[in-house]
């Protein structure tokens, strides 16, 4: 008898499991596309934007990009701090180059681009720890107070970012 029952109780267990799967996955919602689709098709439901990469080992370095709107501008900010020879993290007095400006009418196109090459989710409860990133955040007017995890869906989208990000802190207007 404990031969034949022990067969049908795993495969109860296993209809129960699966059922209760099923309905957490419906339950979670998959988070928006950005683009047209959230930020809207000038851009006009987008708060803000962070990148932010650390690295706290030797030659530790902390890079954060940021667009955001003040006051129905639109504007781009760069912090680059780096340690030399020394383990991190990198502090606000190892900054090397900070700044912010507003981005031009075609710079602001270029970044509604780069939104629509990517997609983002509801925020992890339980961060990375010991990541050093990138990590991506995106907030917008009606969406969620604690923003969302961006992503690019392809790592070259996420360098041609990174270069674009790169090239405009070096403008250093």
């Amino acid at each position: 008898m404990k031969k034949t029952m022990m067969p049908l109780l795993c495969i109860l267990l296993g209809l129960i499991l699966a059922s209760c799967k099923g309905e957490s996955q419906d339950a979670v919602p998959s988070g928006p596309v950005t683009g047209e689709e959230n930020a809207g098709p000038e851009g006009e439901n987008f708060l803000d934007f962070y990148y932010t990469e650390e690295n706290i080992n030797y030659n530790a370095f902390y890079q954060r990009y940021r667009v955001y709107v003040e006051e129905g501008k639109h504007m781009f900010f760069h912090e680059t701090r780096q340690v030399e020879g020394d383990y991190g993290p990198a502090e606000e007095k190892d900054t090397v180059r900070k700044g912010s400006f507003e981005l031009t009418e075609e710079e602001w196109k270029e970044f509604l681009r780069f939104l629509d090459l990517g997609s983002a989710s509801p925020r992890p409860e339980d961060p990375v720890d010991g990541d050093s990133g990138p990590w991506l955040y995106l907030y917008l007017k009606d969406g969620d107070p604690e923003g969302y995890a961006f992503s690019f869906s392809a790592y070259e989208t996420l360098k041609e970012f990174e270069d674009w990000c790169a090239h405009l802190s070096e403008q250093g207007r």
